[in-house]
Parts: C-alpha cells; structure tokens; sequence
C-alpha cells in the first residue's frame, strides 16, 4: 500500500498588507501562496497601521503584528521580529514595501541564523536600480531611460523646469508621482511630495506613450524563473493600475531578461515602462518587490509568490513556460465588516 506524502507546512510572514486605493502587495503575495497545492501555510500578516485591511481578512491571514515603522531602524525591528518568533517559529518574510527593504536586507544574515528565510536583492542591486540612480543604471546597460534632475534643495527646481518642457513628472524617493503642467503645480508637488518622503525629489521628463508594467521573479544568478508584461486598462489618478491585460511581447520580455541577467536580480521586482510612438521602452522606475497585481501572473498561470517560496526554501525551478495572454485583472472596492474589539485589540496589544 503506497503512503500518501504529507505536504510541508511553512510558516510565512508578509508585509504590504493595506489593500487601499493605492494597495500593497501583501494580499494579492497571500492569495497567489494560498493558491498553490504544492505545500501548506501558516500566514502571518506584519503591518504598520490598526487599520491596514489586511489585519481583518482572517480567510487569508492567521494571525497578524504590527511591527516598527522603517525609520525604527534594524534593531527595532529585530527586536520586534524575535519576538513574533518566538511565538509564531516562522520559515520566510516577503517584504513588499520599498522603504523597508534596506532593513531587511541588513537583517538578512541575523534572520537566517535563527532559521527564517528570505529571498531578497542584496543591498548593491537595490541600489542599482533606486530612482536617483536610475538615468546613470540606464546609461551603464544600454537602457532607455527618461532624462531627469534630483532635486536636494527647492532653488534647484527651477533649473528642472526651465530645460524640460511640460508636463513634466515629479517624484518622491520611495512613492508617489505626479504629473505636472505648471511652474505652480511643480512647485507644490515638490513640497507635497518633500514632506512626504524627504529629500531628494525627482524631476523627471515626462514620456508619452503605453503604460506597461512587468512582473517578473530572478534566482539571483542571472536567470529569470518568470517574466509577465500586463497593459495598463485603467489608472487612478495616483496613476496606479485598476486594471490590467496580460500581453505577450517578445521585446518586453527580453528587456525584463537583460535586466535580470545584467543586475542578477534575487527575487520579485516590477519594471514600469512607457512604450513610446516609436516603439522605444523607456524604464520609468524598478520597483523591488512584487506589484500589487502580482495575483494576475497567478491566474495567468505563473504563480511567482510560490514560486519565490520555493525558492526560498531551497528548491531548484526551472523557468517558466507560456502563461495565458489576455487574462483580465479589475481591482474593486469591498467593505470589509469587523469588529470593534478586534480594531482595540490590535491598537491595543499589536497583535491580532
């Protein structure tokens, strides 16, 4: 009689779980993990606010902290982490933050001595790709880049504004984007997004064109497991996606390639390109981590959240073969009913 093999279970922590008007990626990182067959899950949510959505959503997530913000620093949040540890014995964090990222990072090493672990870019490739930086990343791999200025001070707008015609686009650190058709509205995105995210801000040409974005999984040695372009269908006016096609396009894809073998990214990252009239891709950010559509690669038949879990634990993939073209995303509005005691508990304890 043949035994029937039990699946591992993992015990996996995850961040980004404010599923707002401009979400994190959290949830759709949990929905895409639950939906693998492959092994079972303990999910663990992490947040930074009482009111993260996420918190309450107890079908996808089993017990939730809240833990330090980024500006804590490393020891904070490791004392945060231990603690949580010590309670939940967990396997994997997936960050899905930007700003948090250096933290983890910096903790890689200490979370992997007490056997949690991560699938993270290392603090050079996080670098490389950051928004000051990118015109010089374009520049050093033969990327088209928009041209830009960083901003350290407010005097040095006006020399952005005087060589670049409008609109133009104005960008914070971390977050935020947007797209300016005055002198007057440069100067008050500028102070908006500097109060924001701090200095320096980013005065960026702007590009017309198709807005695409890429999802795609690196095994940190130059390979990439999965590469998925989606089309933008619907943009907030935070010029976030509501919805979204999955596309096939040779050159995107190998535009995401050369990125992962040139960068040999570890881990999930989204590129956002502006395709040109012309047919030029033009690399307008790399975000490190997954996006917040990244459930669209799962139904498109590239699961890449389970994916990064079994790489994480060791396992060798293989890429990916095709996903299905096509595949719809439209993001919606749902209000989520709980509790009272349940907001107490959490702004209360830090845990819920």
């Amino acid at each position: 009689m043949n035994s029937i093999k039990k699946k591992p279970t993992f015990v996996i922590a995850v961040t980004g779980i404010n599923a707002i008007d401009s979400p994190g990626p959290g949830v759709a990182v949990i929905r895409a993990i639950r939906d693998c067959k492959d092994f079972e899950t303990r999910i663990i949510g992490l947040s930074y606010e009482s009111l993260e959505p996420g918190l309450y959503m107890h079908d996808l997530i089993d017990k939730s902290y809240q833990i330090p913000y980024p500006s804590a620093g490393t020891d904070s949040l490791w004392e945060r982490l231990e603690y949580i540890h010590k309670k939940e014995h967990l396997q994997l964090i997936i960050p899905n933050f930007d700003a948090e990222l250096f933290n983890f990072i910096k903790l890689e090493n200490q979370l992997k001595l007490n056997g949690i672990a991560t699938y993270l870019p290392d603090l050079k490739q996080l670098e490389s790709r950051d928004k000051v930086k990118l015109l010089d990343f374009g520049k050093n791999h033969g990327f088209y880049v928009p041209e830009d200025y960083i901003i350290h001070e407010f005097k040095e707008l006006k020399k952005a504004v005087d060589d670049f015609e409008f609109p133009m686009v104005i960008k914070g650190k971390f977050y935020d984007a947007v797209i300016v058709n005055s002198t007057d509205q440069a100067e008050k995105a500028f102070f908006k997004i500097q109060s924001k995210w701090g200095l320096p801000v980013i005065v960026q040409k702007f590009i017309k064109g198709t807005e695409i974005n890429i999802a795609a999984l690196g095994d940190g040695k130059g390979g990439a497991i999965s590469i998925v372009p989606m089309r933008k269908l619907y943009i907030t006016d935070k010029g976030k996606a509501w919805a979204g096609v999955t596309l096939h396009d040779e050159s995107l894809i190998a535009l995401a390639r050369k990125f992962i073998a040139e960068t040999r990214w570890r881990g999930g990252c989204e590129l956002e390109i502006m395709l040109s009239p012309d047919g030029k891709p033009y690399i307008m950010e790399v975000n490190p981590r997954f996006p917040a559509w990244i459930y669209l690669t799962a139904a498109a038949g590239h699961n890449q959240p389970a994916a990064l879990v079994k790489l994480a634990f060791g396992q060798k993939l293989e890429p990916f073969g095709e996903y299905e073209v096509g595949k719809i995303f439209i993001r919606y509005a749902w209000d989520l009913i709980t509790d009272i005691n349940e907001f107490h508990k959490i702004s209360g304890s830090g845990e819920l």
